[in-house]
């Protein structure tokens, strides 16, 4: 029977798990405690999270949770970095301080339920945030939506420009 503490632990680290669109499992020895607190600050910018964990609470909370594939993972130090935001942007940050620090080593991730390996997680990185997405979304429906209007007003102008054209016909008919 875990103790109070523990269970409450436990319980955080379930949520984490269960709430979390992503989770990336880390290896964080090696780092200082400078090098974390500005890795936090970076991932806060993010809407992330890291937090370090015993690896036989997270295998309680993650068979609370039904998430047991990443039970694996789970060997040696270990860091979750969690986010209930944007997997992307999230990826990316890591990705970054992963290849800046050179320290830190991904194991894997969580994806909602499916595992991620550590290439899985860099071609997460790779991908478009969210809203470089929704930009490329909008601006692939205006271009033929433009397209449709430009042609539609073509005969209008056409017409306008052969009305301008007899107005000053006219008026040069009646200076002369």
């Amino acid at each position: 029977m875990p103790t109070p503490e523990k269970a409450q632990q436990i319980d955080e680290i379930a949520t984490i798990l269960d709430q979390s669109q992503l989770v990336i499992v880390a290896d964080y020895r090696g780092l200082t405690v400078a090098d974390l607190t500005g890795f936090r600050s970076q991932l806060r910018q993010h809407d992330a999270k890291l937090r370090v964990v015993k690896n036989t609470l997270t295998r309680i909370a993650a068979e609370r949770v039904g998430t047991t594939v990443m039970t694996p993972l789970l060997e040696g130090p270990t860091a979750l970095i969690y986010t209930t935001g944007d997997p992307v942007a999230t990826a990316k940050a890591v990705n970054d301080f992963v290849r800046s620090s050179r320290i830190l080593t991904v194991k894997g991730a969580l994806l909602g339920r499916q595992l991620l390996s550590p290439q899985d997680v860099e071609q997460l990185a790779t991908l478009p945030s969210r809203p470089e997405l929704v930009a490329k979304v909008v601006g692939g429906l205006q271009a033929p939506l433009y397209g449709l209007v430009s042609v539609l007003s073509g005969p209008v102008r056409s017409l306008l420009y052969v009305l301008q054209a007899r107005a000053r016909q006219l008026e040069g008919e009646a200076a002369a």
